[in-house]
């Protein structure tokens, strides 16, 4: 059952032999149906993004903006469920070869129940969670189910993270480590840039893991600036907007696929 973490480290491992960063893209499950979120990965994955991030659409997603809000309102009004999610990893990984994680909140794992959701998860392809509100010191049974099914624990970690904290978060994490900068919200472009790359920095004197970063990244210019100081970029709510804004399905996914494309060619000019 190890393949699936393998095949997430082996992906960041290829993408810095290319001398780039790995582009990571986020969609959530059931959004703007559960056949349309698989057509999605697709197409993000056709355009040219080396890992995937499917979200499990929560009720109240404490930690995502508006625009991942309003999809996961659009998906749970839908009736998605986990079934949904872990239909769309093995679908999306059959179909694309690529590393798909889950990212979630801690609740809906717990209410599943945690061997139940790793093992179904480990079962589909999945590479692993993305665990953004489970803390390092509650987190020793995920852990324990997830090493069982070969399963990544990728933990988030902020500019507010002191070092020794950072130390202890990458200590148990796996797979890669999520550096979580708001873009736009804490003080400038510049200084915000700067803080990411700061928590890189510090991050990385901790662990030999990656560390791929979530910033608000929209474009190509931005994903060449933070793919010139970190493993991965990844983006989600640029992909989301553009299925929201598109007038129809098939529009929305050429929409993703080409912003796929573009901020390929971003992370490669590092």
């Amino acid at each position: 059952m190890s393949g699936n973490v393998e095949l997430l480290s082996s992906s960041l491992a290829q993408a810095k032999a290319e001398n780039r960063a790995a582009l990571i893209a986020y969609l959530p499950a059931g959004f703007p149906t559960v056949d349309g979120a698989i057509a999605a990965v697709k197409a993000v994955v056709a355009g040219g993004a080396d890992i995937v991030e499917v979200g499990l659409p929560h009720s109240d997603p404490v930690l995502d903006g508006p625009v991942i809000q309003t999809a996961d309102d659009i998906a749970l009004r839908g009736g998605v469920k986990i079934a949904d999610v872990m239909r769309t990893v093995r679908e999306a990984h059959e179909a694309t070869g690529v590393p798909i994680l889950v990212m979630t909140y801690w609740n809906p794992i717990d209410r599943y129940g945690v061997e139940r959701f790793t093992a179904e998860l480990a079962e589909a392809g999945g590479a692993g969670c993305i665990l953004p509100d489970l803390p390092v010191q509650e987190s020793e049974l995920w852990r324990e189910h997830a090493d069982k099914h070969g399963l990544a624990t990728v933990f988030v970690v902020a500019p507010s993270s002191k070092d020794e904290r950072l130390a202890t978060i990458t200590a148990v994490g796996s797979g890669f480590v999520y550096a979580a900068s708001l873009m736009g919200v804490t003080g400038t472009r510049e200084s915000v840039g700067e803080q990411a790359q700061d928590l890189v920095a510090r991050t990385r004197a901790t662990t030999s893991l990656p560390v791929c970063v979530g910033l608000g990244v929209s474009n190509a210019r931005q994903a060449a600036e933070v793919a010139g100081f970190a493993d991965g970029v990844i983006v989600g709510s640029a992909f989301v907007k553009g299925m929201l804004d598109a007038p129809d399905e098939e529009a929305g996914l050429a929409a993703v696929r080409s912003l796929a494309g573009e901020l390929a060619e971003g992370v490669r000019k590092r």
